[in-house]
C-alpha cells in the first residue's frame, strides 16, 4: 500500500513541513524542590525553545509513578491520571493555597538525579495541604466540571489509589474478591467510607490538570506544540485493568496470562520482558475498541501530538507465558489492526500521531503506517554499527515523512554513546562530516541529524549540553536506578540557544 496523501487532515500539516524541537522530559527541568514540574523553569524553557525558532516540545509520559516500578512513567497506576510529582509548589503558593514556608527549597539532595525517596513525601504534604485548603473553601464549578467530564476514568483511579493504601500495596488481585472483582455492594460501600481521600485524589488531579492546561497553553501561544508519549501497554497494578479486566489477556483469579515484551534485539541478547498484561484484542474489538477510543480522547485534549509507543505492537505483538525469566519463549500475535486504527480515526478523525516504529520491523508495519499517513521515527545512533547500505538509519535513506534522533530517552547521551562504541562505527559516522572542522563530536553529529531529509529533527537537551552518559534518562536493559536525569540550574543557563537557532536557519529548519 501506498501513501494517499489527499487523506491527510490539516491538523497534520506538521508533519509535512521542515523544522525542529528539543526533548526534555518535565521531570528533569531544574527545580527547587527535587524533581521538575509545571512551574517557571517550564515556562522559560518553553519562551527559550521558541525564541530559537523550535517548533516542539517533546516529553515523555506525564501518568503517576510507583517506586514498585522504578517510578517509570511507562508503568503506571493510570493511564490517564497526571503525575502529583509534577505539580509546582510555587504555583500553588501564587494560588494561595500554599504559605511560602511549604515551598521552601530541599536541601541536601542529588544535583543531577531525583531522589523519589525524599521528594515524594515532601511533596505529596504540601499538596495534600493544598488540596485541604480547596476543599475548606468551597470547591467552585471549574473542579465540579472537571470530576464530571473526567469521572470515566477518575472514579476508579480515586477508588483504587486508596484501596492501594488500605491494604498496603497489595497487588489488587490479592484483595478481597468482592473488590477484586468490583461487586457493586462492595464497591459502594468502599466509595462511601472512602469517600474524603477520594475527594482529595481528586483533587490532586484538578490541580496537576490545572497546571498543565496552562502550561500547554503557554506553549500553544508561543508557537510551540506539545509532543507528548503514549505507553502502549499499561501497568497490570492499575486502575485500567482493574476496572476493565475483559480487555486484558487475565485468568479467573484476574492474574495475567501473557505479559508483553520484545525478543532480542540491539538493547538486549534476551529481549525485553515488560511484564505488562496484554491486550485481548477479540475483547476489545467486540467493545468496539471504546476503552483505546476514550484514551486517545484523553491524550489529544492534553497534547498536540501523540507519539506511540512501540507501535510495531499495534500491528503483531510479542507476547510471553507469565512467569517467565525472560522474553526469549514468546511468540508474536496479530491485531486487527486496520479495523482497530479506522475506528479511532473515525472518533478522531484529525488523528496527530506520530508511531515509535524502531527495532525489528517488517512489511506489515510499513504498510499500515504508509496507510494512515503516520510518520515514524529514525535513530541515527543505529546507523553505523555497520556497512549494510539499505540501513534505513543512514542519513541518505531517510524519508521526508519522519522525525530524525540522535537517540531517543532509550539510548545513551550521544557522548556516552562515542564511549561505548567501537572504532569502526565512529570511523563510518566520521565519513559524513566535511568541511573545516571534521571532528567526531556531538555538535557535528546534531548538524548531520538537522541537514536530514526528514521534516522534524529532535535533538535532546543533553545532547544541546554534550552531556556524559550520567545523563542517560533510561537503560532499558536495567530494570532500576533510571528516570532520574534533572537538569541543573546553571545547565539550564548554559543551552546553546543561539547555536540551535543558527544551526536550524543553515538546515532550513527555522521558524522565523
Amino acid at each position: 500500500m501506498t501513501t494517499d496523501i489527499s487523506n491527510y487532515d490539516n491538523a497534520m500539516a506538521w508533519a509535512h513541513q521542515r523544522s525542529a524541537g528539543v526533548l526534555m522530559p518535565v521531570f528533569s527541568l531544574p527545580s527547587q524542590h527535587g524533581i521538575g514540574d509545571l512551574g517557571g523553569d517550564a515556562y522559560r524553557f518553553a519562551e527559550a525553545l521558541a525564541a530559537a525558532g523550535q517548533q516542539f516540545w517533546q516529553i515523555l509520559p506525564l501518568n503517576p509513578t510507583n517506586a514498585s516500578a522504578g517510578d517509570s512513567p511507562y508503568f503506571s497506576s493510570s493511564a490517564f491520571a497526571g503525575n502529583p510529582l509534577l505539580i509546582s509548589l510555587d504555583t500553588l503558593v501564587e494560588d494561595g493555597l500554599l504559605d511560602a514556608a511549604d515551598a521552601l527549597p530541599l536541601t541536601d539532595l542529588d544535583p543531577v538525579n531525583v531522589e523519589f525517596d525524599q521528594v515524594r513525601p515532601f511533596k505529596l504534604a504540601a499538596i495534600r495541604k493544598a488540596a485541604a485548603q480547596l476543599i475548606g473553601g468551597g470547591l467552585g464549578d471549574d473542579f465540579h466540571e472537571f470530576a464530571k467530564s473526567n469521572a470515566h476514568w477518575l472514579d476508579d483511579y480515586a477508588l483504587f489509589n486508596e484501596l492501594e493504601r488500605e491494604f498496603e500495596g497489595q497487588s489488587w488481585c490479592d484483595w478481597p474478591i468482592a473488590l477484586r472483582d468490583r461487586d457493586p455492594t462492595a464497591m459502594a460501600s468502599a466509595r462511601e467510607s472512602h469517600a474524603a481521600a477520594i475527594l482529595e485524589t481528586q483533587v490532586f488531579q484538578f490541580l496537576f490538570f490545572r497546571q498543565w492546561q496552562a502550561l500547554k497553553h503557554h506553549c500553544n501561544q508561543l508557537g510551540l506544540k506539545i509532543f507528548g508519549d503514549m505507553p502502549i501497554y499499561v501497568s497490570y497494578d492499575s486502575a485500567d485493568v482493574w476496572a476493565n479486566p475483559s480487555i486484558f489477556k487475565l485468568n479467573d483469579a484476574k492474574r495475567p496470562t501473557m505479559v508483553s515484551g520484545v525478543p532480542p534485539d540491539y538493547f538486549s541478547e534476551t529481549g525485553q520482558l515488560w511484564n505488562n498484561p496484554v491486550y485481548n484484542w477479540s475483547a476489545l474489538q467486540d467493545q468496539g475498541y471504546a476503552w483505546w477510543i476514550a484514551r486517545m480522547g484523553n491524550l489529544f485534549e492534553i497534547y498536540d501530538i501523540v507519539r506511540i509507543d512501540h507501535f510495531r505492537g499495534l500491528v503483531q505483538f510479542w507476547e510471553v507465558p507469565a512467569g517467565s525469566d525472560n522474553a526469549i519463549g514468546g511468540s508474536w500475535q496479530d491485531v486487527p489492526t486496520y479495523d482497530f486504527f479506522d475506528a479511532l480515526k473515525r472518533a478522531h478523525p484529525a488523528f496527530p500521531v506520530v508511531v515509535e516504529d524502531l527495532g525489528i520491523i517488517t512489511p506489515d508495519v510499513v504498510e499500515v503506517k504508509e496507510h494512515y499517513g503516520l510518520p515514524g521515527m529514525l535513530v541515527m545512533h543505529f546507523a553505523f554499527f555497520d556497512d549494510n547500505h539499505d540501513n534505513p538509519y543512514k542519513p541518505e535513506n531517510h524519508p521526508e515523512l519522519s522525525l530524525v534522533y540522535l537517540g531517543t530517552h532509550d539510548n545513551n547521551t550521544t557522548e556516552g554513546w562515542f564511549q561505548e562504541v567501537d572504532d569502526a562505527a565512529r570511523g563510518r559516522l566520521g565519513h559524513y562530516f566535511e568541511g573545516d572542522n571534521p571532528a567526531l563530536s556531538t555538535e557535528n553529529f546534531m548538524r548531520l541529524a538537522l541537514a536530514s531529509r526528514a521534516n522534524i529533527a529532535i535533538l535532546s537537551a543533553q545532547d544541546l549540553l554534550g552531556l556524559p552518559a550520567r545523563a542517560r534518562i533510561n537503560d532499558p536493559s536495567l530494570p532500576w536506578n533510571n528516570w532520574r536525569w534533572r537538569m541543573t540550574a546553571s545547565e539550564f543557563n548554559e543551552i546553546p540557544w543561539q547555536w540551535l537557532q543558527d544551526a536550524c536557519r543553515n538546515s532550513a529548519r527555522l521558524v522565523d
